[in-house]
C-alpha cells in the first residue's frame, strides 16, 4: 500500500466560504474548480492541486489531510488495525478518525504527481495536528505506522514531530503536542523564505497577525480560521540548514 498524493483541507464555516474561497486562491495563485457538495478545489495552473476548501456547518473548522491511494479498502483496513475509526463510509471513499480523534480521508488516486510551486516565497505544504498530552505518543506511533514509508523524526523543538513524505508529494505533516488537553484540531503550515514579507503581504489580503512563535507566526484568515507562517525552505520544507 503506498499513498500517492496529499491534499491539505482549509474547513471553514460555510456562511464564509466566499472569504475563504478569495484570500486562500490568491495565497496559492489558483483558480476555483466548480464545487462538488461543500468541497471546492484550488486548481494551480500547469501543476496538480494539493489544497481545497470545505465548508463546515458548525464550529470553527480547521484542517484535515486526506490521502490519494490506489486501494481505498485496504488502507481503511490498515488504518482501522492501527486505531483508527470509521467516521463516515461513501461510495469510493471514506472519513476516518485516528485514535485521538483528527479526522482524514481516504480517496481514489486520479494521477496527480506535479507539485504546484512556490507563490511569491511560500508555499503551502503542511497539516500540523495540535494533540493534547495525553495523546501525543499514541498520536505519533498511529501516524508513524500508517504512513510507512514517510520519514519520522523529532521535531525542532520536543513538542513537535515531524513525516517527511517521499519527493514528489506535496504535503507534510507535523504532530504538536499542546499544553492543555482539548478536543483534537489542525491547522495549515506554510514554509516562508522570509516570513516577514509573507505576512505583510497576506495582511494585505485581509488576514490578520495573532501572535509571534520562536519560527512562526500565527495568522487568522478572512474566515476566520487560523494558519501558521513557518520559516522553513519552501522548497524542501525543512529548517534553513536541515532536511
Amino acid at each position: 500500500m503506498s499513498i500517492r498524493w496529499t491534499y491539505a483541507f482549509a474547513d471553514r464555516p460555510a456562511e464564509h466560504a466566499d472569504r475563504a474561497h478569495e484570500f486562500w486562491t490568491a495565497v496559492t495563485d489558483t483558480h476555483l474548480s466548480p464545487p462538488r457538495g461543500e468541497f471546492v478545489t484550488l486548481v494551480p495552473s500547469g501543476a496538480d492541486a494539493c489544497v481545497k476548501v470545505q465548508g463546515v456547518d458548525s464550529g470553527a473548522g480547521g484542517a484535515h489531510l486526506d490521502f490519494s491511494v490506489d486501494d481505498v479498502p485496504e488502507f481503511v483496513k490498515s488504518a482501522l488495525r492501527l486505531g483508527a475509526t470509521i467516521a463516515a463510509e461513501h461510495e469510493g471513499w471514506a472519513v476516518l478518525r485516528s485514535p485521538a480523534g483528527q479526522l482524514f480521508c481516504a480517496v481514489p488516486w486520479h494521477g496527480e504527481s506535479v507539485r504546484p510551486p512556490v507563490v511569491d516565497g511560500a508555499r503551502l505544504d503542511q497539516v500540523c495536528l495540535d494533540l493534547v498530552p495525553s495523546a501525543y505518543d499514541t498520536e505519533v506511533a498511529f501516524w508513524t505506522a500508517l504512513l510507512a514509508d514517510w520519514e519520522s523524526r523529532p521535531g525542532s523543538l520536543p513538542e513537535f514531530h515531524v513525516l517527511v513524505p517521499p519527493p514528489g508529494l506535496p504535503v507534510r505533516v507535523l504532530l504538536q503536542r499542546l499544553g492543555e488537553e482539548r478536543a483534537a484540531s489542525a491547522h495549515l503550515d506554510l514554509a516562508c523564505a522570509d516570513i516577514e514579507a509573507t505576512r505583510v503581504r497576506h495582511e494585505q489580503l485581509g488576514a490578520e497577525t495573532v501572535a509571534h512563535g520562536r519560527h512562526w507566526t500565527v495568522m487568522r484568515d478572512p474566515a476566520g480560521g487560523t494558519y501558521c507562517l513557518t520559516g522553513r525552505d519552501p522548497e524542501t520544507g525543512g529548517l534553513p540548514g536541515a532536511g
